[in-house]
C-alpha cells in the first residue's frame, strides 16, 4: 500500500495490477500518468480504479474502460465508477466468460426471500483474530490481502473494518466483514471477506452475516454498501441478489483469489 499525491494505491505481483483504492485529494489529471508509470515500471497487466464519476475524465481520456458502476456510492449521492486499464491485452480475455454469464443469470433468477436469524451472528474483536486467521487460511488458497495473518486482521479493525462471525460449539465457522470508509465524501463499505468452512456450507450463513453487517454499519453512518464478488461463485452472487443488491458489472481478470486471477462482479445497495 502506497500513497500517490494523497491517493491510496495498492499494487503487487500476486494480483498483477495497480489498484487505486481511494483517490482522496489527488488531482486526477496528475495522478493518471503516475499510475501508468508505476504499472509500466513493474510490468503489471492491469490498473484498476474505484472513483467518483466527477473525476473520471482524465482516466477515460487515457483509455480506461468502465467495467462496472455503483449508484450513489460516494456519500450516498454520486455514482462510483470501476475502471480498468489493460496494459497486457491478453488480460482482458475471459476464458470462462460463458460460465460467468451463467452464474449471473442464475443470480438474477433466484427467489429473493431471506431468512433472518440475527441471534446466531456476533461482532468479532481482536481477541478473535487468531481463530479468524485460521479460518481464512482453511478457506482460501490465496487472497488479495493477507487475511490469514492475525496482525493484519487487527490492523484492519483499527482502520475501520467491522467483522462478524457465526459460532458453533464455541468455534467460528463463518466470517464476513464490512471494510468501511467513514470519510464524509465516501461513507461506503465494501462487504467482503466472506468465508464459511467447507463442511458448514449450505446453511445460508453468508446471508445472515450480510444482513447483520448491514444493520450494524447503518448504525455507524454508512450510506452505501457494495461488494466485489467472484464471478464464478453462484453462492456469493445469489447471496447479494437475494439481499436486494443491484448488479453493476464485471471486472475482467481482476483479482487473485483461491489460487487464480479471476473476474469479479460488482453489486451495490443503498442502506438509507
Amino acid at each position: 500500500m502506497v500513497r500517490l499525491d494523497g491517493a491510496i494505491v495498492q499494487h503487487g505481483r500476486s494480483n498483477d495490477r495497480v489498484y487505486l483504492m481511494d483517490i482522496g485529494s489527488a488531482d486526477a489529471s496528475l495522478l493518471v500518468p503516475k499510475l501508468l508509470d508505476l504499472a509500466n515500471e513493474r510490468g503489471y497487466g492491469k490498473i484498476f480504479t474505484k472513483i467518483p464519476r466527477s473525476v473520471s475524465a482524465p482516466f477515460l481520456e487515457a483509455g480506461f474502460l468502465v467495467e462496472a458502476t455503483a449508484g450513489k456510492l460516494f456519500h450516498g449521492q454520486e455514482e462510483g465508477l470501476f475502471l480498468g486499464k489493460f496494459l497486457d491485452e491478453k488480460r482482458q480475455d475471459e476464458v470462462l466468460a460463458s460460465e460467468y454469464e451463467r452464474v449471473q443469470r442464475l443470480a438474477f433468477s433466484t427467489n429473493h426471500a431471506m431468512a433472518r436469524q440475527e441471534d446466531t451472528v456476533r461482532l468479532c474483536s481482536k481477541q478473535d483474530a487468531a481463530s479468524m486467521a485460521k479460518l481464512y487460511a482453511k478457506v482460501f488458497d490465496s487472497y488479495p490481502f493477507p487475511i490469514d495473518d492475525p496482525s493484519f486482521i487487527m490492523k484492519t479493525m483499527d482502520e475501520g473494518t467491522v467483522y462478524a462471525g457465526i459460532e458453533e460449539d464455541g468455534a467460528l465457522v463463518a466470517l464476513a466483514s464490512g471494510e468501511c470508509s467513514f470519510k464524509e465524501d465516501t461513507r461506503y463499505s465494501e462487504m467482503t471477506d466472506f468465508a464459511t468452512l467447507p463442511e458448514k456450507r449450505g446453511n445460508g450463513y453468508a446471508l445472515l452475516l450480510l444482513a447483520f453487517l448491514e444493520e450494524e454499519l447503518k448504525k455507524r453512518g454508512i450510506l452505501t454498501a457494495y461488494t466485489i464478488a467472484r464471478a464464478i461463485s453462484p453462492g456469493m452472487n445469489i447471496t447479494f441478489a437475494k439481499a436486494g443488491y443491484a448488479y453493476g458489472g464485471r471486472l475482467h481478470n481482476n483479482t487473485n483469489i483461491a489460487g487464480n486471477i479471476e473476474s469479479m462482479n460488482v453489486w451495490y445497495k443503498s442502506l438509507v
